[in-house]
């Protein structure tokens, strides 16, 4: 067993020590100007061989570069299916650059302070978190539908929000009680949510950080991190069950569910037992009639979703049109479709992508953008299909007496 004590010095700092080896902690909140002051100190007056920050490299390129999507980002992203991880990408990013503009902090920057001390000092540095598209998809993987949809209605109710929070409540996020009622809250909400987001990131960051060269690593991490990264280390160095710096098993994105495989064939399969069923106990009418009724419960709601989302006219009739087509075909969706179909209608300019950052602060922001509306299109034309699936499920059972 090595030797581990734990000095905490305040609220943002903490020391470890695990056998020769010094880590400190410094806590910080993301959109906070004393953050950034907390972290030059700590790295003037800690001299730290190596610097860990919460952050991957793509994450880190973006925040330097001030990266700009452009066209051809969006069509490939819409074509893979991925355009909900984009949308929740910038949902989140929407917040954090709300809460920014309250205190004259951009996100990010007590990190990119961090990186920018360490280079004039000449001190190594490693992005030690998880990719950000990896820890999106484990989290929507992992949970059930109860839970994406609390997790799609706490996006969007993000997005709609405009509460303010002044610099002193962002102080007040870094104490230690305020960080673990907030840990508390999510766990009782979104429990799977909070088991990728904090959990895996803490056991994540705690093997990076136990893995960086150098006899005293310092370590910029958010503060709702710092009390998981303390108990990792400290089973890491008790040996405690499976505890080690092997994370290959939260760096891979897991395979879908068997039932979230199997839901999308059922369907279909479901589906057209019905209409059999319906025809050879009434006759052609009866399948005439369910089949009016599966057009409208899945077109309906898939065209009102992209109106929702002031989508081109063509388009959402277009929506209408395919939505009881694809809601029949696992391999496309009419998310999809309504996306790449808006994309082709009304492109994304130049000067879309040049404001995306700005447009994401403010619900106008994202219908003005062309970029956000089309996403907008994707997520509430899929919404509305499913729901139509499932309210014409027991419809077409009653017509067809089953």
């Amino acid at each position: 067993m090595s030797h581990f004590t734990v000095e905490k010095v305040s609220d943002t700092l903490t020391r470890i020590s695990l056998d020769s080896k010094r880590i400190i902690l410094v806590g910080t909140a993301h959109v906070s100007a004393e953050s950034m002051e907390e972290v030059e100190r700590a790295v003037e007056h800690e001299a730290p061989d190596h610097l860990c920050v919460e952050m991957d490299e793509m994450r880190l390129k973006n925040l330097e570069e001030n990266r700009r999507w452009s066209a051809a980002n969006l069509k490939d992203v819409l074509r893979r299916r991925q355009g909900f991880m984009l949308m929740a990408n910038l949902a989140l990013a929407s917040f954090q650059r709300r809460i920014g503009a309250d205190t004259g902090v951009p996100p990010g920057a007590e990190m990119r302070t961090a990186v920018k001390t360490a280079r004039e000092r000449g001190i190594p540095f490693t992005c030690a978190d998880r990719s950000i598209q990896v820890t999106l998809t484990r989290a929507w993987r992992k949970s059930g539908l109860w839970t994406k949809i609390k997790l799609i209605s706490s996006l969007m109710a993000s997005v709609l929000s405009s509460e303010s929070v002044s610099a002193d409540e962002i102080e007040g996020l870094k104490e230690s009680n305020a960080m673990q009622n907030m840990m508390e809250e999510l766990a009782d909400y979104l429990p799977s949510v909070k088991g990728v987001l904090i959990d895996e990131r803490d056991r994540y960051l705690a093997a990076r950080i136990l893995r960086a060269p150098g006899e005293t690593v310092l370590a910029v991490v958010g503060a709702a991190h710092v009390p998981g990264i303390i108990e990792r280390i400290r089973a890491m160095a008790a040996g405690e069950g499976t505890a080690g710096t092997d994370t290959a098993d939260i760096e891979a994105v897991p395979p879908r569910s068997w039932a979230g495989r199997a839901l999308p064939w059922l369907i279909p399969v479901l589906i057209g037992v019905l209409f059999v069923t319906g025809i050879i106990r009434s006759g052609l009418d009866k399948g005439l009639e369910m089949s009016l009724v599966w057009v409208l419960a899945n077109g309906v709601p898939a065209a009102a979703g992209a109106l929702i989302a002031l989508a081109h006219p063509l388009t959402v009739l277009i929506s209408f049109i395919a939505a009881p087509i694809t809601s029949l075909n696992p391999t496309i969706g009419v998310g999809m479709a309504a996306g790449l179909l808006e994309y082709f209608f009304r492109g994304p300019r130049v000067m879309d992508m040049e404001r995306l950052n700005e447009d994401i602060v403010t619900l106008r922001g994202w219908y003005r953008n062309r970029v956000t509306r089309i996403l907008m299109v994707v997520l509430l034309s899929s919404v509305g299909s499913s729901a139509g699936t499932f309210v014409a499920l027991p419809w077409l059972t009653r017509i067809s007496g089953s």
